[in-house]
């Protein structure tokens, strides 16, 4: 039995249209994001979160973006590099365009190469 695709799914996938292929997929509880094969965002607690690097990561917070931060059940927490991003980006695919491209962008940096064939 598959999961139903929350409306948050629906609507960010239709604001990442316009890069590629993009498919989306159940995970921890959220929902991953990806075009053609690159990792690039995800959905946790009802908030979409894209792919930073060092290089983005002060763009997504200078756009008063968030990081995406868990709590494990001991108490700590971890931040991971990925950020929200303005709410205007949220509302077209043409304001989303330039968040999620530097989101691609850093899943291309991040991309462990291909191990030689032998």
């Amino acid at each position: 039995m598959s999961r139903p695709v929350p409306e948050l799914v629906a609507h960010a996938t239709e604001l990442f249209a316009p890069l590629g292929r993009i498919r989306s997929r159940a995970m921890f509880g959220g929902w991953g994001f990806y075009c053609d094969d690159l990792f690039f965002a995800l959905i946790a607690d009802d908030t979409l979160y894209l792919k930073a690097d060092a290089d983005s990561a002060g763009q997504f917070r200078a756009g008063g973006g968030e990081p995406f931060t868990y709590a494990f059940k001991d108490g700590r927490t971890e931040t991971m590099n990925y950020w929200t991003v303005p709410e205007a980006a949220m509302e077209t695919p043409a304001g989303m365009q330039p968040w999620a491209r530097l989101a691609l962008a850093a899943a291309v940096h991040a991309r462990k190469p291909k191990k030689a064939k032998r």
